[in-house]
C-alpha cells in the first residue's frame, strides 16, 4: 500500500456511475416494482452501501477507510437504460474514488442478479468516475461527461 501517513486529513468526495441496459419493457417492469426477487432498487442501494464500506477488503492495495456518507441514486436515461450514481464522502488522507466505483459496480451487479430471471440480455456498461474532490490534486471532473 502507498504510505499516506504524511498526507493532510481533508474532506474527500467521489462520484461514480454505472449504466445498466435492459431489453425492451424490462426496465419499466422493474421500476413498477414487479421484479422477480422483490424491490430491485432498494436492494441494489443496500448492496452499494455495503460494497463501499468493504472496498478495502475487496481490492488488495486499497486502504480501509472511515466513510462519512454514501448516497446512491437511480435515474432512468430512457426506456432501456438506468444510470446508477454512487457518491462517497470521507474525511481522511486518501481519496474515495475506488469506493464510489465499487459501490456503483455492485449496485449494477445486484440489479443484474435480481433481474436475470426475466432476461440474460441485460448489460452493464460505462462504469466510470464522474468527479472527485479533496487532497493534493483538488477537484477533477470527467471531461467526457456533461456534469456541472
Amino acid at each position: 500500500m502507498v504510505d499516506v501517513s504524511s498526507k493532510p486529513v481533508t474532506l474527500r468526495e467521489a462520484v461514480a456511475s454505472a449504466v445498466v441496459h435492459f431489453p425492451p419493457g424490462l426496465l419499466a417492469e422493474l421500476l413498477a416494482g414487479r421484479g422477480p426477487k422483490g424491490p430491485v432498487l432498494e436492494v441494489a442501494r443496500t448492496a452499494a452501501m455495503l460494497a463501499v464500506k468493504r472496498t478495502g477488503e475487496l481490492i488488495p492495495l486499497c486502504h480501509p477507510l472511515s466513510i462519512d456518507a454514501i448516497e446512491v441514486n437511480f435515474e432512468p436515461r430512457d426506456e432501456a437504460r438506468l444510470e446508477i450514481r454512487c457518491r462517497v464522502l470521507s474525511t481522511g488522507r486518501t481519496g474515495v474514488e475506488m469506493e464510489a466505483l465499487v459501490g456503483a459496480s455492485l449496485a449494477a451487479l445486484t440489479i443484474y442478479d435480481m433481474s436475470k430471471a426475466r432476461s440474460h440480455e441485460i448489460e452493464i456498461e460505462q462504469v466510470r468516475l464522474l468527479e472527485k474532490r479533496g487532497g493534493r490534486s483538488g477537484e477533477w471532473r470527467n471531461p467526457r461527461t456533461s456534469e456541472r
